[in-house]
């Protein structure tokens, strides 16, 4: 037993990465072990259309991450093990059908008059936006990086009560159960202004008509005018790799190509893991899980928690995303010039549109019009083509995991292999309307399919990137479970942690740090 490592973690996604760092950080031994071929998740990045061209798989903003209370601890290590970012002052832009644009920039008195341009109200709302954000985002990064129990969340609510008042604190709570729609509409005049903010809340399954989801366009606005935007220099990966470094220099291993079957328990208490050949690996402290809910209740075969069980076989997933990677000989022709400095242009032209793509994809339907996210990350950070050459990281929103559908009218298939061209090349002339010519501009391309993605990372079932809706039923307190959104689980010594536990999603790595601290008590 004295070989053994002190915590076995399931998954090399971000969170499990930070939460090992972490606990070897604090002398904890650990074992990673990883079914794909390479850890990271859906942070990797990789050569997936031609030589010289690097592609982050899945997620390639990492704001989230450089702002991350993991990063704020460990970020000296994690430099000299290769961490390395490229900032932007120019993180997002949306423009629209009638050839107006709107940019996000890291200038409040140009992003004022960009605003301007729109409605003199919304500019002086913007204004006020602006002023109360500090305040605001203290509050808010203070709710969203808390532990979800109910020590925590007492503690909490008492310090926003002396902080904010009564009346303050109830203003903030409503407007975390606000939707997009109803704050947008609140608060701004000009539908263009509307959309441009809505569109950040389709990255995590908030469609513009679904409660709790206004916080996310507001901060990703405020926090991208007032710090700008990070990725990754290189690719995403740098923290993947950083953080593998910092494991192994602290004794600790991640074992890639090896599937974990079960959970090895005894007596209500977990002590190790099953691999597929029949090895049994124990650990001294702890088993950690970065699953899905639906996984988790397989390797368990099941708790002494009848309600917790239930609930992890009927959480609810958020709808895929397709994946297109192309390299470019050159950046989009865009109708507005200046967008070729953006990191993110989105093409999401109204909240009704979001809406109905989201109601579509919900129901099976491959949507008519769907969100496009055009990442140029080379504009930030031309390391990752040729000289002179660019990539295009542009996601597709929303898409089915199992395909019902047409919504289009012209795509027969109902698998993704014989759908994924068509509705790939529907993407792409969208994008057309808006960058004529950019066909002739693609030298090579790479596409990514709903079930693609979740091959390669079961985490993300039917191809949610997030591994799970945000929705208020299972956010908070209740994501995964009531009663477990710290990681807990019925089983001793059992933990769950990614972006199924709560603060879910992003590359914040919220869970796996969360996690950590509560097992060596900071």
């Amino acid at each position: 037993m004295a070989n053994n490592p002190d915590a076995v973690i399931i998954g090399a996604g971000h969170n499990s990465l930070a939460c090992a760092c972490h606990l070897a950080a604090r002398g904890w031994k650990v074992a990673i072990y990883e079914q794909a071929a390479e850890p990271g998740g859906a942070v990797k990045t990789g050569e997936y259309t031609l030589p010289g061209f690097r592609h982050d798989w899945a997620a390639m903003n990492l704001s989230l991450f450089a702002g991350s209370a993991f990063h704020e601890g460990h970020a000296a290590e994690l430099a000299k093990f290769g961490l390395a970012f490229a900032p932007t002052g120019n993180p997002f832009a949306s423009v629209f059908p009638d050839g107006r644009w709107l940019g996000i920039s890291n200038d409040p008195a140009l992003t004022t008059a960009r605003v301007r341009g729109f409605s003199t109200a919304d500019a002086k709302a913007w204004q006020q936006l602006t002023a109360n954000f500090p305040s605001e985002a203290e509050a808010i990064f203070g709710v969203l990086g808390s532990a979800m129990n109910m020590r925590a969340v007492s503690s909490l609510g008492w310090k926003l009560w002396r902080k904010r008042g009564g009346g303050g604190t109830l203003d903030l709570a409503r407007f975390l159960m606000m939707s997009p729609r109803a704050w947008l509409d609140q608060t701004f005049e000009s539908d263009h202004v509307k959309a441009t903010l809505a569109a950040w809340g389709m990255h995590l399954d908030f469609a513009p008509d679904v409660a709790g989801g206004a916080v996310f366009p507001y901060l990703e606005a405020m926090a991208g005018q007032a710090f700008g935007m990070v990725l990754g220099q290189g690719g995403a990966d740098t923290v993947t790799r950083a953080m593998v470094r910092m494991i192994q220099a602290r004794g600790g291993a991640v074992h890639c190509n090896q599937t974990v079957t079960g959970i090895k328990q005894a007596a209500g208490r977990a002590f190790g893991i099953i691999l597929a050949d029949g090895t049994v690996v124990e650990a001294e402290r702890a088993v950690i899980a970065n699953v899905s809910p639906a996984a988790m209740h397989r390797l368990t075969d099941g708790t002494s928690d009848r309600r917790y069980d239930r609930t992890l076989t009927t959480y609810q997933h958020a709808p895929g995303t397709m994946m297109i990677h192309l390299a470019m000989d050159s950046l989009p022709d865009w109708s507005a010039p200046e967008l070729k400095r953006f990191a993110y242009v989105h093409i999401a032209p109204s909240m009704d549109q979001m809406a109905r793509t989201y109601a579509q994809a919900k129901a099976g339907l491959l949507p008519d019009e769907p969100v496009i996210v055009c990442g140029q990350p080379t504009v930030v950070d031309p390391s990752r083509a040729p000289d002179g050459k660019h990539i295009l990281w542009v996601q597709v929103r929303m898409a089915p995991g199992v395909i019902k559908g047409d919504a289009g009218g012209t795509i027969a298939d109902t698998n993704w292999q014989d759908a994924a061209e068509p509705f790939a090349n529907r993407a792409l002339d969208i994008l057309d309307r808006y960058a004529p010519g950019i066909r002739d501009k693609i030298l090579g391309q790479h596409v990514v399919t709903p079930d693609m993605l979740e091959a390669d990372n079961p985490n993300l079932v039917g191809g949610d990137q997030v591994c799970g809706s945000h929705h208020l039923h299972q956010h908070f307190m209740n994501r995964p479970a009531r009663g477990y959104a710290d990681g807990t689980t019925p089983i001793k010594n059992l933990y769950h942690t990614g972006a199924a536990v709560w603060p879910g999603g992003g590359t914040g790595a919220g869970p796996g740090t969360l996690l950590a601290k509560k097992l060596v008590g900071n």
